[in-house]
């Protein structure tokens, strides 16, 4: 994901700068651009986004289908992308809550993953912390929200493939794998 060639700047579709309005606003180098006329330089990182693993029984993985765009349709783990002022652990929370309905108690950071997220047109490069949750209990789990479906899958049973978003199959393989890289 990080070396690709003939890709586009991340910011190209800024042709101002946002602090004063010039079209002197150029490429700085890959992650920023800079403005000639005032001397802002404007840098684009990664936004934080949460995935949740939640296990019943140690021995099935809580799945969502996508609802919505991108990759509407396909399967996705619970999480979303973290509100300004709340934590990585917060937003996860809030979003299992706002997909599933369930009440997560107990995170665990695992791991995390560079991806592109296509939005309304928009490529946002996020950096997705996976999460290991627990719950209160799993009976009162419904779809909400961006998740059309809920699934219990075994872990035997899980196929990354099947999974639409780079960094959520990517995971996928790692949590199988005992987190390998």
């Amino acid at each position: 994901m990080h070396n690709e060639p003939n890709r586009e700047h991340p910011l190209q579709l800024f042709r101002f700068c946002p602090k004063c309005g010039s079209q002197r606003f150029v490429v700085h180098d890959e992650k920023s651009k800079h403005c000639e006329a005032c001397g802002f330089t404007f840098y684009t990182n990664p936004y934080a986004a949460t995935v949740a693993l939640i296990l019943r029984g140690g021995k099935e993985l809580l799945v969502v289908r996508r609802a919505k765009e991108p990759a509407k349709g396909t399967l996705d783990l619970p999480g979303g992308f973290s509100d300004l002022y709340e934590t990585s652990e917060e937003g996860v929370r809030r979003e299992v809550r706002e997909e599933t309905g369930l009440h997560v108690t107990t995170t665990r950071y695992l791991f995390s993953l560079p991806n592109r997220y296509l939005y309304s047109g928009w490529l946002e490069h996020t950096m997705d912390m996976f999460f290991l949750c627990e719950v209160e209990e799993t009976e009162t789990a419904h779809a909400m929200d961006d998740a059309a479906e809920l699934l219990w899958i075994p872990l035997q049973d899980l196929r990354p493939a099947d999974f639409g978003l780079d960094s959520v199959r990517l995971g996928i393989e790692k949590f199988l794998g005992n987190f390998p890289i």
